[in-house]
């Protein structure tokens, strides 16, 4: 395996756990009180899910002097190592691990402080995406910055979720189930399009032409796009009829929601590992 490739697979599983992490988070901020059964495990989950990020992080960033010679080798030259501290790689790494700090402590603590702390941890951890990659060198950073930003909380409002509600469909009373779904799904109604459409203004500003969607990137930028269309008919049919029936009783419902829940998360989970793929080998004005 090479330096490059190992350096995709961390920054890949990050994705996967931060993503978790934040979006538990995001979910006690919503719904904590309706959580008699589940919130303990969600805890346990979301803790575990930051700590493992921060240990993928920290593995990537080390690979980080290894990648600029192609050899695992230099990963302890301190001469490349201290290359890699002194740029915008460490003041993300910083940022973020202060943030999945805050995030388990926050998920470590019931009540309003926890909620803070895992809100200012979410918004540290998301807001790091914006000092490094494609948007922090654009002409109009000051336009994707902020698109980002809203897109990254979209991808982690719903892809974080996913799992809560899972737990919440199978071990809540079938009433508090159906007022967390709907809760849930209140919000989402209004995110998930939003996070297209900011999926649309970055890809718009950052793609050069429409020949770039024939490049590594546009193809990549493509697969994600055929995973968000396959994921929303299964997220609409959560919301207007396996949630509702769910909160019915319907145990045959239950079932089908849950299902559908995990090919949600399949679904998303690859277009996360795709983003982690196209943002460590590819770039937009890159012919690949």
């Amino acid at each position: 395996m090479s330096v490059d490739v190992l350096s995709g697979a961390l920054r890949a599983l990050s994705f996967l756990a931060l993503f978790q992490a934040a979006g538990i988070a995001l979910f006690f901020a919503l719904c904590e009180q309706e959580l008699p059964n589940t919130q303990v495990g969600l805890r346990r989950v979301g803790s575990g899910a930051a700590l493992i990020a921060a240990a993928f992080l920290i593995a990537q960033y080390l690979l980080e002097a290894g990648r600029m010679s192609g050899e695992f080798g230099a990963v302890l030259d301190p001469t490349l190592q201290g290359i890699v501290m002194r740029s915008a790689a460490s003041v993300t790494l910083s940022w973020r691990l202060l943030g999945l700090l805050l995030l388990v402590a926050g998920l470590r603590r019931r009540g309003a402080g926890g909620t803070a702390a895992g809100l200012v941890g979410t918004v540290l951890l998301l807001g790091a995406f914006t000092l490094v990659g494609h948007t922090s060198t654009a002409p109009l950073r000051w336009l994707l910055s902020p698109v980002l930003l809203a897109h990254l909380f979209a991808v982690t409002f719903w892809f974080g979720a996913l799992l809560p509600l899972y737990l919440v469909s199978s071990r809540e009373r079938a009433e508090t189930a159906g007022r967390v779904v709907a809760t849930f799904s209140a919000r989402a109604v209004w995110l998930v399009p939003g996070l297209l459409l900011a999926g649309l203004v970055l890809a718009t500003v950052l793609l050069p032409n429409l020949a770039a969607l024939r490049t590594p990137y546009g193809e990549l930028l493509i697969v994600k796009v055929i995973g968000y269309s396959l994921s929303m008919p299964l997220a609409a049919l959560n919301r207007w009829r396996f949630g509702p029936a769910l909160g019915r009783g319907d145990l045959v419902a239950g079932r089908r929601f849950r299902c559908a829940l995990a090919m949600e998360f399949a679904l998303l989970a690859t277009i996360l590992c795709v983003t982690a793929v196209m943002t460590t080998f590819y770039s937009p004005e890159s012919p690949g």
